[in-house]
């Protein structure tokens, strides 16, 4: 039960902070338009920061020589998600698929798993590179794929492919530190540019759950309608079905461990927060996408330990 207990405090840290930018966006402590401006700090310079001092800081290609297989993994892992994402998208209401679709599919692959792997392993291990190395496509796939969701919608017909959302500053910031170390050009790189990057790179998680906490602030205050059916058939889809369907399958399969742990965080973790916005853009329905993440953060507090611990019986730490 130790394991339920970290993974627990590790997503109540991020719904606390979410709470502290949904209170002080509601005390009016950061105007609407400040948001953004935060946002593209977290994503285009705190981010991609952490990620490449992780990977110069703890990834050593020579003790994990099948490194490259992570992105593949990565393909597969999606391919799955797609498919079981356009499947159980006819659970939902007809107008409201595409939104139920692509916060199905879309899921928070760093964040949340960061949490928790800082959270079981220490803040060094070894797993937060391999994220990152194994989520690397993941930010190109959904700047660029997510209008397709919402075909029908006359706002997705408007929408240019974002060329520089496909090569954005996380995948170079991986890229540019795995070239790196799998090189052996950290010995000419200065340690103290590494330690820039990484005290930069700390403040990118509670700067994005500030944001989400006030974003959904802002959407709440407009009391739109609350699709409660809708709701409870995506918290159980997404945060029960998905995680045991994978479950399932990492326990035909039998990959290593660190693949099977990647496999199970991304398939158990809530939608990715940038879910509600991009489907405003797109044309559809802000409100119930709103809803689906944070009902699906909170449920996450229960669900998440739980099934960590059903992942731990079949896959015990090394």
């Amino acid at each position: 039960m130790e394991i339920f207990g970290i993974v627990f405090q590790s997503v109540l840290v991020l719904l606390g902070i979410g709470f502290i930018g949904f209170w002080i966006t509601r005390r009016n402590a950061i105007p609407e338009n400040v948001l953004g401006f935060l946002s593209t700090l977290a994503t285009d310079i705190a981010l991609p920061a952490t990620v490449f001092a992780s990977i110069m800081l703890n990834f050593k290609p020579e003790e994990l020589p099948d490194w490259w297989q992570l992105p593949l993994w990565w393909l597969v892992f999606t391919a799955i998600a797609y498919i079981l994402s356009m499947l159980f998208r006819f659970v939902a209401r007809k107008n409201l698929r595409s939104e139920f679709t692509v916060a199905l599919f879309f899921q928070n692959g760093i964040f949340f798993p960061l949490i928790i792997l800082s959270g079981i392993f220490g803040t060094g291990n070894e797993y937060i590179p391999q994220l990152f190395i194994f989520m690397m496509l993941h930010p190109p796939l959904f700047f660029s794929t997510y209008q397709f969701f919402f075909k029908k919608s006359p706002g997705s017909l408007k929408q240019p492919l974002p060329w520089r959302r496909l090569f954005n500053p996380v995948l170079i910031a991986t890229v540019i530190a795995i070239v790196v170390q799998a090189f052996s050009l950290d010995e000419h790189f200065p340690g103290f540019l590494v330690d820039i990057f990484d005290i930069l790179g700390a403040m990118a998680l509670p700067l994005v759950m500030i944001i989400l906490g006030g974003s959904l602030y802002l959407d709440f205050k407009q009391k739109g309608k609350i699709y409660t059916a809708e709701i409870a058939k995506f918290i159980i889809i997404k945060n029960i079905v998905f995680p045991l369907i994978f479950i399932g399958l990492l326990w035909l399969i039998r990959p290593d461990y660190n693949i099977a742990l990647m496999f199970f965080l991304q398939a158990a973790v809530p939608p990715v927060t940038a879910v509600p916005i991009l489907t405003e853009r797109a044309g559809g329905n802000k409100n119930i996408a709103t809803q689906f993440v944070l009902a699906s953060f909170v449920a996450s507090m229960i669900t998440l330990p739980a099934l960590f611990l059903l992942f731990n019986y079949f896959f015990p730490m090394p």
